[in-house]
């Protein structure tokens, strides 16, 4: 399955790759992420709860940050288990200035195995598309709640 996604956001790049690089705030703002553990350098252990249509599961695994190249791009490896399947994601970070703050844009491949691919597939591109919102409303919020904010 392929996955892709933008959205302007009012940071520049060096803020925004700054919120992203934050385990606690990636957690917080990637949907169905509980927690992001440190392994060792940019790699992580993933929990994860996933409600795809009918289909519902706790996942852990690994999260990889990789070919970072501060502040304009980077990529998720993600390699998650759980009861109900398997997935695999390889997915490209763009970061673009513009002229009201940044572009953050999404470009991937996601790999499904057992009932979660198999329920999963009649549902996942409205489910992508919902938790690709969620993701960029709570980027929004973050960058706002962690904005400082100017005295008029």
């Amino acid at each position: 399955m392929h996955l892709t996604g933008k959205h302007t956001v009012a940071a520049p790049p060096e803020r925004v790759w700054a919120l992203l690089m934050d385990p606690e705030t990636l957690a917080r703002i990637a949907p169905g992420i509980d927690r992001l553990i440190l392994v060792e350098e940019d790699i992580y252990d993933a929990i994860a709860d996933v409600k795809i249509g009918p289909v519902r599961g706790s996942f852990s695994g690994k999260v990889a940050v990789e070919n970072k190249e501060p502040p304009k791009s980077f990529e998720l490896h993600v390699d998650q288990k759980s009861k109900i399947g398997n997935a695999k994601a390889e997915i490209q970070i763009l970061l673009e200035p513009v002229d009201n703050g940044t572009d953050v844009s999404f470009d991937g491949k996601v790999k499904m195995s057992g009932l979660l691919a198999r329920t999963g597939q009649r549902v996942i591109g409205g489910v992508a598309k919902m938790l690709s919102k969620q993701f960029f409303e709570s980027l929004d919020e973050e960058i706002n709640r962690a904005e400082p904010k100017s005295l008029l």
